[in-house]
């Protein structure tokens, strides 16, 4: 079957590919567009599986807040050029939104669109962390994100009860500069505690530290330590003579996630 410049043209368009590209899928298809497109996807998982395990360390995060639900979710790439790409900005902020409206599953959705960018941009691309954060009675929820060049790079999402939205807001923002890994001590893994823990006093006593004053500066050293990584325990970014849970007043912070592009 002879294959026109049109065809190729029509291929290209639909598919993203080159030109030799294009012909060389008609020819191998006997100009069926269908089949083509489909050879070319083939072709085009055939060698994103050799890329697969090139470092995705670039990439965007999108937020997207409706009504008492709140998405994020991160797409991952190789380079910063794809990362700030309107495509590859515009799909992460799409993804957000389904799962915003329809939960962490509709990620699944996308799966064609993003096989198709591997075929086209030509690097290793998936859909990293996703959150969906749903308030519920006597609760609101709110977002911040920081943009760079384009495209989001450190999004958070924040589950407030008996607060307000601005209060919940100022958490968010607070979160994004501070990057707690707890919401309480609580939530700190027990073993990591005692390692902490461990080392501290093994540091006070290599100091020469009066084994009768131990106690006291072990666990100032420990409290040091949560404050760092815990979110109620850390000063607020805009007013460091207060805590997060002192900022809260009667408020309580019953979720929330971090995505920060690189991390």
């Amino acid at each position: 079957m002879s294959i026109t410049a049109k065809d190729v043209q029509a291929l290209r368009q639909a598919t993203g590919v080159g030109m030799m590209d294009a012909k060389k899928a008609l020819e191998a298809n006997d100009g069926d567009m269908q089949a083509a497109t489909q050879w070319l996807r083939v072709q085009g998982l055939a060698s994103a599986a050799k890329r697969a395990d090139r470092e995705a360390g670039e990439g965007a995060v999108a937020v997207v807040r409706n009504g008492n639900a709140a998405a994020i979710v991160e797409m991952r790439c190789e380079t910063d050029f794809v990362a700030k790409s309107e495509e590859f900005v515009s799909l992460v902020d799409e993804i957000a939104a389904k799962v915003c409206a329809e939960g962490e599953g509709a990620t699944a959705q996308f799966q064609e669109h993003i096989e198709k960018m591997l075929t086209t941009l030509k690097e290793n691309i998936s859909i990293g962390r996703v959150y969906r954060l749903e308030a519920g009675e006597g609760e609101v929820v709110d977002t911040y994100i920081h943009q760079q060049s384009g495209r989001g790079v450190n999004a958070v999402a924040v589950i407030v009860k008996n607060g307000s939205e601005e209060i919940a807001h100022e958490v968010a923002v607070h979160i994004a500069f501070a990057k707690p890994l707890y919401l309480s001590r609580a939530d700190v893994p027990a073993e990591e505690v005692a390692a902490e823990r461990a080392t501290v006093e093994e540091i006070s006593r290599n100091e020469g530290k009066p084994e009768a004053a131990l106690p006291k500066i072990i666990e100032g050293r420990l409290n040091g330590w949560f404050k760092e990584r815990v979110l109620l325990e850390q000063s607020y970014v805009k007013d460091e003579k207060q805590t997060i849970e002192q900022f809260l007043g009667g408020a309580t912070i019953t979720a929330y996630a971090q995505v920060v592009i690189g991390s």
